[in-house]
């Protein structure tokens, strides 16, 4: 057996561990403890990966992004993910009437409210994914990278929300969450030092010394501004998670009861964006547009070039957390490179037309101007 198949091994044994261990606040520290191993072979295994033949993307999953932003769909085959594009982009998926018809990631554009936004289709997700059954890693690798994720799920299927979101998880995507406020800097000496701001339930300082150990860190400044947990450290050392929005669309509503429907809910997450629709039949799909444009986060920017009036007709689109810089990028690559100062008016500015750098946040109709080397 070569060495990534044996890590591999190692990491579905302690996955399985994890899985079959109860979770309270009795276990948090032994599980905690399996997490950070769990994020030390995956650390060990991408380095062996990337020395084989075998380590990089399959063909058909490099995606180009395109459009102000993009929105993976995950689902099990034949939950209706083609038919669902179709009906909203200019995509094209050829599918069949059977399982695994669509082989590759079939990006498509969604014009919408003044944006685009990429909608990519991809292969049905299954359990083990995250191991690598079915292409999970290349199809995992397209949806870390998007903006946000699409679940698609079918009301006769209840099962299946929890089964995929597994997997994302286990590939490091933290869904509707916020980034948590915990911050560990290695240092050279005087061992694992804990600070924390407010009072820790979950873990003891010593449990929370014996994970940031675990990673192989003998020194290191623990601080905490939230009553952590032990996946919330973990995550901090892995420094690979991924923080990301999450819709759910529930299909086929022409062909489920009300019960159908209420089962499916019961297994969703609490206070998730849930969206019911029908593919086939078109039900729900000008809600759908407005449902991912409202959860993606957009705003309008006004463009005043200099010396002109603004137009305040057709702003650009952008999204929420947008700066300066993601202006620039947006509306040319020299921009950045030439870039000297901008001008600002409206809400994210302290006085009519500051003066800003490319760092500076934009908030919802700002007016910009921006002023290039020539």
């Amino acid at each position: 057996m070569n060495r990534l198949a044996t890590i591999v091994e190692q990491i579905a044994d302690i996955q399985a561990e994890i899985d079959k261990t109860q979770k309270n606040k009795a276990t948090e520290h032994h599980v905690g403890k399996l997490k950070a191993k769990i994020a030390a072979l995956k650390a060990k295994q991408e380095k062996v990966a990337a020395h084989s033949k075998s380590g990089g993307p399959a063909k058909g999953f490099e995606v180009k992004k395109s459009g102000d932003a993009s929105v993976a769909l995950v689902g099990f085959p034949s939950v209706g993910k083609s038919t669902l594009i179709g009906q909203v982009t200019d995509a094209d998926s050829h599918t069949a009437g059977y399982a695994f018809t669509t082989l590759t990631c079939i990006p498509g554009l969604m014009e919408h409210r003044g944006a685009k936004i990429q909608i990519l289709d991809l292969p049905g997700l299954i359990k083990g994914a995250a191991e690598g059954k079915g292409r999970g890693k290349e199809i995992l690798g397209v949806v870390r990278s998007s903006d946000m994720v699409l679940y698609v799920v079918d009301p006769f299927q209840d099962a299946h929300f929890k089964v995929l979101h597994r997997e994302l998880e286990i590939a490091g995507m933290r869904l509707n969450q916020d980034k948590p406020p915990v911050f560990i800097t290695r240092r050279n000496r005087g061992g694992v030092e804990v600070r924390t701001t407010v009072e820790q339930t979950y873990l003891t300082k010593e449990e929370m010394q014996d994970i940031v150990r675990s990673f192989g860190y003998t020194s290191a400044l623990v601080t905490l501004r939230v009553d952590a947990t032990a996946e919330m450290l973990v995550d901090t050392m892995a420094s690979n998670r991924v923080y990301s929005k999450a819709i759910v669309i529930v299909n086929k509503i022409d062909l489920a009861t009300q019960k159908d429907l209420d089962n499916m809910y019961a297994k969703l997450p609490e206070g998730w964006p849930i969206l019911p629709i029908s593919a086939k039949t078109g039900q729900g799909i000008e809600e759908l547009k407005d449902f991912i444009y409202d959860n993606l986060g957009f705003m309008s920017v006004f463009l005043k070039p200099q010396g002109q009036e603004a137009d305040l007709i057709e702003p650009l689109i952008v999204k929420d957390d947008s700066t300066v810089r993601d202006v620039c990028v947006t509306l040319h690559r020299d921009f950045v490179r030439k870039f000297r100062f901008a001008r600002v008016k409206g809400p994210s500015a302290k006085f009519d037309w500051q003066r800003v750098g490319l760092d500076h946040q934009l908030k919802h109709d700002d007016l910009l101007t921006i002023l290039i080397r020539r």
